[in-house]
């Protein structure tokens, strides 16, 4: 087919059985077509995001999780937004290259991709403490021109306690001011809500429907509006980029590692902080997964050694059994969780001695991906420290239907009789769509 603007919206967390409580998407479906999606290893934002816009797997474009330790200067780094991380040509470059317009909106390490038009939250940190409201747009001034016009993006409600439509609400009104505007052909939205409701009170719990139908309202309000401006050409494609399993139990590597003598930590007046230069070994966990890092490969087998047959943990791979996170970004050891289980970064074994910044917001503190952070007591503005109030995770092998997310394309054309369908796929579906 050849299409004149395709919409991806990338919607983690939606599977097969939420079009049950979503008419509108279900409509899209059931006039279209729908597959279950199977994401590669690690069934994480960041690494299936950049699988579905290279092509490849993450031990080719190199991005191993929504974390990094970055070897050459001894630092952990979530969340880091840049571009440049990525191994290998984008979607956005073969794009370019045929002179077809594109817009990102929040797509993950896309800070100066090649795509046309690039809108993704980046706030002002000053430095008496205040945090400015803004994003990373291109061209430059772009996002001056949404801040008239639709005021901030509300980051307050993407993630954290406050977490709610607000935002998803926001990204679609600004994609359709600029698809009346600029007409980009190809658009990547990232639409996240499903996400946070499943991870807090369990994936197949009363508000993770509540989401799927708060979700279903904001997927109309896309489709209407793209028809409202005369696209009725336009086809898109939903993509569950993963699966919410429950989750009812927790392990805590650092504390293994620590309790090993591996770990070491740095008593300060605020508690105590993780020494990563004096370690031997520790985890930059996320979600279900965790690369653990290790200062002498003597000691891969000794860390191993921790985790084998450990209830809750899964698989411990070294070397070559890494498979798609072979790659020399991710730790010398990998781990990964039982179905229903999950891996908090905790250091501690006191919750008097953790950190400050543990009671906080603050996903780029954090040596690993906190949920927690979505329980934070309004009134005290503290985080609690109790990882077994997380309900639902994501991040292990998709190996059964459960772990598979949906994708649905509004013409048929668009995906094969074959399913699942992969997350390296979405490249080549986008890259025929053009053709």
């Amino acid at each position: 087919m050849s299409a004149n603007t395709l919409i991806l919206v990338s919607m983690p967390g939606l599977r097969t059985r939420d079009l049950e409580h979503m008419p509108r998407l279900r409509s899209i479906a059931d006039k279209g077509a729908s597959r279950e999606f199977r994401p590669s290893f690690p069934c994480v934002t960041s690494p299936v995001q950049a699988s579905m816009l290279t092509g490849r797997s993450p031990h080719e474009h190199g991005i191993i999780g929504n974390g990094f330790y970055h070897r050459d200067r001894d630092a952990v780094e979530l969340w880091v937004g840049r571009n440049g991380l990525i191994e290998g040509d984008q979607i956005w470059n073969a794009l370019t290259a045929h002179g077809i317009t594109s817009a990102a909106w929040h797509t993950q390490n896309i800070k100066d991709a090649a795509a046309t038009f690039i809108v993704t939250p980046e706030p002002k940190h000053h430095d008496d403490g205040r945090t400015e409201l803004w994003c990373y747009s291109k061209p430059d001034g772009l996002y001056e021109k949404l801040l008239r016009d639709l005021g901030h993006f509300p980051l307050m409600n993407y993630w954290g306690p406050m977490t709610s439509i607000k935002s998803t609400e926001w990204t679609i009104n600004a994609a359709l001011w600029l698809l009346q505007r600029e007409r980009p052909r190809f658009n990547h939205i990232y639409f996240p809500h499903l996400d946070y409701a499943a991870q807090k009170f369990g994936p197949n719990s009363d508000q993770a429907v509540a989401a799927c139908r708060e979700a279903d309202v904001q997927v109309g309000r896309l489709v209407d509006g793209v028809a409202a401006l005369g696209m009725s050409d336009a086809v898109f494609l939903f993509v569950g980029e993963y699966a919410i399993t429950d989750v009812s139990r927790v392990v805590y590597p650092n504390r293994m590692l620590r309790d090993a003598g591996m770990l070491r930590v740095e008593s300060r007046p605020d508690g105590e902080h993780l020494i990563t230069a004096d370690s031997l070994a520790f985890a930059v966990v996320d979600h279900q997964f965790a690369n653990i890092y290790i200062k002498d490969r003597t000691d891969i087998d000794a860390v191993s050694g921790i985790f084998e047959g450990l209830e809750g943990v899964a698989q411990v791979l070294v070397g070559d059994e890494r498979g798609t996170l072979n790659h020399p970004c991710a730790g010398e050891v990998v781990i990964i969780a039982e179905p229903d289980a999950w891996f908090p970064y905790y250091w501690w074994f006191d919750d008097d001695f953790a950190p400050a910044f543990a009671r906080t917001v603050d996903i780029h503190a954090k040596p690993g991906y906190d949920p927690v952070e979505m329980f934070i007591n309004m009134q005290t503005k503290k985080t609690p420290l109790d990882a077994t109030l997380i309900k639902g995770s994501h991040g292990a092998p998709a190996e059964s239907p459960d772990q598979f997310g949906a994708i649905i394309a509004s013409s048929s054309e668009l995906l094969s009789s074959i399913s699942p369908v992969s997350d390296v796929e979405i490249y080549f579906i986008i890259d025929r769509a053009f053709n």
